[in-house]
C-alpha cells in the first residue's frame, strides 16, 4: 500500500488492539486443519479437543472466536488448581488456555476432564504441545490426555507471513509499502510472533526518531537480523 501523495508515514501515538474477531483471522495451508475444527462446533470427535502450536501461531485468536461463537469461559491453566471447576463449566462450555506439559495442575485437569464428560459440556484447550506427549504421573491422566483430538496449528507460508505483516502495520494505522514487506519477510522469524514483534519495534523506533515507516529504518532497525 504506498501513500497517498504529500502525505508521510510517521506513526502517530494512538492507542492501537489486536481483533480477535472472526473476519480478521487470516487463512492459511498452516492453520485450516484447526479453523475447520472450530467451525464444525459441536459436532467434535470428542467432548475435549486441543489446539496446538507455537507461541503467536493463532491458537489464542481461533479460541476467542469459538469462546464468542458459543459463549464459553475463560479460564488461564495457571488459574486451574484454585478454580471453582463446576462454575467454571456452568455455561456448558470452557477454554483453558496455555497449558505446559511439565507444569500441569494434574489432579486438578483429571477433575475437570472427567466432570466435561459427566456434564455433557465442552472443553477447549490451548497448549504448545500436542496432549498426547505429555507425561504426567497420574496414569489415567495420561490415558485420557492420550485420547485428546488434536488441531496443529503450523508456522506461515509466505502468502500468509505477508498477509500477517500487512494486518499488523493496518492496525497501528501504517500505511506501508511492498519493498518493506518483502525485506521483512527475508528477515524476520517465519511466525507470527516474529511477524508482531517486528512490526513493533519498527512502530516503536518509528516514533522514537521521528521517522518514516519503510525499508531503510527497516535495514537500520533489523539489518543485522540473519535471514
Amino acid at each position: 500500500m504506498a501513500n497517498p501523495p504529500g502525505l508521510g508515514q510517521l506513526a502517530l501515538a494512538l492507542s492501537h488492539e489486536t481483533s480477535f474477531a472472526r473476519d480478521d483471522f487470516l487463512e492459511g495451508p498452516g492453520n485450516e486443519a484447526a479453523l475447520a475444527l472450530i467451525a464444525r462446533w459441536p459436532d467434535w470427535p470428542d467432548r475435549v479437543v486441543a489446539l496446538v502450536g507455537p507461541e503467536g501461531c493463532g491458537k489464542s485468536h481461533l479460541a476467542a472466536i469459538w469462546v464468542a461463537r458459543v459463549g464459553a469461559r475463560v479460564l488461564a491453566a495457571h488459574s486451574l488448581e484454585e478454580a471453582d471447576l463446576p462454575a467454571a463449566l456452568s455455561a456448558g462450555a470452557l477454554l483453558v488456555e496455555d497449558l505446559l506439559a511439565g507444569d500441569l495442575a494434574e489432579r486438578a485437569l483429571f477433575h475437570l476432564l472427567n466432570l466435561v464428560r459427566e456434564e455433557r459440556a465442552f472443553l477447549l484447550m490451548t497448549a504448545r504441545t500436542a496432549p498426547a506427549g505429555w507425561q504426567p504421573r497420574l496414569p489415567d491422566l495420561a490415558s485420557r490426555l492420550r485420547a485428546v483430538p488434536t488441531a496443529k496449528l503450523e508456522p506461515p507460508d509466505d502468502t500468509l507471513l505477508r498477509g500477517v505483516l500487512i494486518k499488523q502495520f493496518a492496525d497501528r494505522q501504517l500505511a506501508v509499502d511492498e519493498s518493506l514487506v518483502a525485506y521483512l519477510m527475508t528477515r524476520i522469524e517465519r511466525s507470527f510472533a516474529g511477524a508482531r514483534a517486528a512490526v513493533a519495534k519498527l512502530d516503536s523506533e518509528a516514533l522514537r526518531l521521528q521517522r518514516p515507516v519503510n525499508r531503510a529504518l527497516a535495514a537500520e532497525i533489523l539489518g543485522q537480523t540473519e535471514p
